[in-house]
């Protein structure tokens, strides 16, 4: 198996908000930057995106080493996982697992792969993790150029609102804030 690292970020202003992630692939000498953004999403949500871009755009199964600020992110896919999947996508106390659809896509998109989970201190000079965080910056920065505060705004409060206990899955809600 080719091994590659891997570091990864992401990153909100404001948490809900405009939202960056980014990741830094690196293999026989090769870099790849992927990254990216939403109007309206959490820190937590970034951090995951970024680690499903990472591993989509191996084309073959690798051996990982996966560098993230993120907590979360290792915690939940080396200790957390198992468990959710075995209760349903429910937390111990019988609550829905917060981000499943990106959970899942994670999961999915980690199977093919050998990944060594790796945390380091964010903003602690570590080059990968660096280049990551101006990455997922400049993509936070590229949507507020796109949309106006009010459609940020609007964004937002229509994230939240399908967040809300009993709103069904976060996400799923139609242009305008219809919900189906």
């Amino acid at each position: 198996m080719k091994k590659v690292t891997v570091h990864t970020d992401g990153g909100c202003e404001g948490n809900p908000g405009p939202g960056g992630w980014a990741a830094v692939l690196e293999y026989g000498g090769r870099t790849k930057e992927v990254s990216g953004g939403e109007a309206a999403t959490t820190n937590n949500r970034m951090e995951l995106q970024a680690s499903i871009a990472a591993l989509a755009a191996l084309t073959e199964p690798c051996e990982v080493e996966l560098f993230t600020d993120s907590t979360y992110l290792r915690d939940g896919i080396t200790k957390w996982i198992k468990s959710w999947k075995a209760r349903g996508w429910m937390t111990t106390t019988k609550q829905p697992v917060k981000n499943k659809d990106l959970w899942r896509a994670l999961d999915a998109a980690a199977t093919p792969h050998r990944v060594h989970w790796r945390w380091l201190k964010g903003h602690a000079g570590h080059a990968g993790n660096e280049r990551c965080d101006v990455l997922a910056g400049a993509e936070i920065a590229r949507i507020k150029r796109q949309f106006t505060r009010e459609q940020l705004r609007a964004a937002v409060d229509t994230l939240q609102a399908a967040r809300a206990p009993g709103a069904g899955q976060p996400g799923l809600f139609l242009i305008g804030g219809a919900r189906p």
